[in-house]
């Protein structure tokens, strides 16, 4: 099955401008077709789609894609269909005293023709997030996928081509000069979803043609240990969000700071709840490959340089690294400094820096001092000391207590600030990020707008007073 890569993308966005331009305000039914194909292409092929996931990552638990990629994706479906009818109705505004009695309103309108970059860690999600909240707005959308899950990719590009007319939604494969060309696509809309080094790239891409971006990057997302924090309880969901997808996800806690009396208590609790959620992980199907070569190779050099520069690895359990099947062991890094690499990049991995505080303000200001990240976590149960750290950091979304779990809420948009990016979507938000909310001043037949024209004599001059004096 071609796809624009294989013939060309220019042409395969004017035909999706075209398109639109014969139909610019799908209504509702239209819309609601199209995301039930994509709830048809998801529960009938989920066997196919873990299947291509797994032999993309050598090994991706069956279980991990169904919870953590195919469930959200239906989920994000039947929300939409749920709720979307609703999102595009205008909206009625008031307004404002003085131009009584004209009314107002917000028209959501669709932009047009949506681009959407897609990451090679969670390619079926972060697919299928943003084409959800794309279809519900009415666009037409053109996925670049990634070369690096090429089973994936492939199955994915003849699935939505047996599901959606070429003008609805099309998949481009191909390496990155596919990728660079397709950032360059004047698009109505682009969401890239990746690094921040290629985020950099896809940004200046895309301003070429002043198109829109929404960055989904990552960053170093800070878990901190509170001193009121129930420990065994914050050792097992930290590990819990680590270890998913062994670590490769963007919102993966990337380190740990930790009240210092407690160090050695809670590397006996991550180690504890490390053997609880993956037994005799060695053997373990359940616990996720690295995805690529070189990826396992970065993780290596990024420990065993820590290594050599002082850290302490404390192994968190007794298997061996194994690069023939890309199996990485968690460990965590203690007495680090932020000299080591591993403390300056993203790790997406299962390496672990935990660094003590001996206050609270000062694992907050060490997190103020440093990026944005896409995700904090924070374990504490004294509500006064939650809202400071949460008055006191800024990230692009919040756990508190656990991790993770605050991407899968329709009702919050997930996106990042700073570094770890700009604008979001999911549900209503990501409605309204791939939609237009065009603003609508209706004049109403008899009203005093007249009284503001000129020649500017004494009647303009005292309703002018008015208005200053109101204003």
């Amino acid at each position: 099955m071609d796809t624009p890569a294989a013939t060309s993308l220019p042409t395969g966005l004017q035909r999706m401008r075209d398109a639109h331009a014969r139909d610019p305000l799908p209504d509702w039914a239209v819309r609601a077709t199209r995301l039930h194909a994509l709830g048809q292409l998801l529960q009938a092929h989920r066997v196919e789609i873990a299947a291509a996931i797994h032999a993309d990552f050598g090994n991706r638990p069956t279980e991990e894609t169904e919870l953590l990629e195919i469930f959200p994706s239906l989920s994000a479906v039947r929300h939409a269909l749920r709720h979307g009818r609703r999102w595009m109705r205008p909206k009625r505004r008031r307004a404002d005293l003085l131009f009584l009695p004209a009314r107002t309103e917000l028209r959501p309108q669709p932009l047009g023709v949506v681009g959407i970059i897609v990451p090679w860690n969670y390619p079926l999600y972060l697919a299928v997030g943003p084409l959800v909240d794309a279809l519900a707005a009415g666009n037409r959308v053109m996925l670049k996928m990634s070369e690096y899950t090429p089973h994936f990719s492939t199955l994915f590009a003849a699935l939505v081509a047996r599901h959606f007319e070429p003008e609805e939604v099309v998949v481009a494969n191909g390496d990155a000069a596919v990728g660079q060309a397709f950032a360059a696509l004047p698009f109505d809309h682009l969401l890239f979803t990746g690094s921040t080094a290629v985020g950099h790239h896809v940004m200046r891409a895309a301003a070429a043609n002043l198109t829109p971006v929404t960055l989904e990057l990552g960053g170093k997302s800070p878990a901190i240990v509170g001193p009121g924090a129930r420990l065994e309880h914050a050792a097992e969901r930290i590990m819990f969000g680590k270890l998913v997808n062994a670590g490769q996800t963007c919102i993966a806690p990337d380190y740990v700071l930790l009240p210092r009396a407690r160090m050695g208590e809670f590397i006996d609790a991550a180690r504890a709840a490390t053997a609880r959620l993956y037994p005799d992980l060695a053997r373990n199907p359940q616990y996720a490959s690295i995805a690529t070569d070189r990826h396992y190779a970065r993780l290596s050099v990024l420990r065993d340089e820590a290594h050599a520069a002082g850290a302490t690895v404390e192994a968190l359990s007794d298997a061996a690294p194994d690069p023939t099947r890309r199996l990485l062991p968690p460990v965590l890094l203690t007495n680090v400094h932020d000299d080591m690499a591993v403390m300056r990049e993203e790790i997406f991995g299962p390496l672990l820096p935990v660094v003590p505080y001996d206050t609270l303000d000062e694992a907050i200001a060490y997190v103020a001092a440093r990026a944005h990240p896409l995700a904090l976590y924070l374990f504490e149960t004294d509500s006064a000391l939650i809202e400071r750290v949460l008055a006191h950091t800024h990230a692009g979304g919040v756990s508190v207590n656990d991790t993770l779990y605050h991407i899968a809420q329709h009702g919050l948009p997930f996106g990042g600030v700073g570094a770890s990016g700009m604008g979001g979507y999911h549900g209503e938000a990501g409605f309204r990020t791939f939609s237009h909310l065009k603003p609508v001043f209706r004049q109403a037949r008899w009203n005093g707008a007249g009284l503001l024209n000129p020649p500017y004599g004494a009647r303009f001059r005292r309703m002018l007073d008015v208005l200053l004096k109101r204003g």
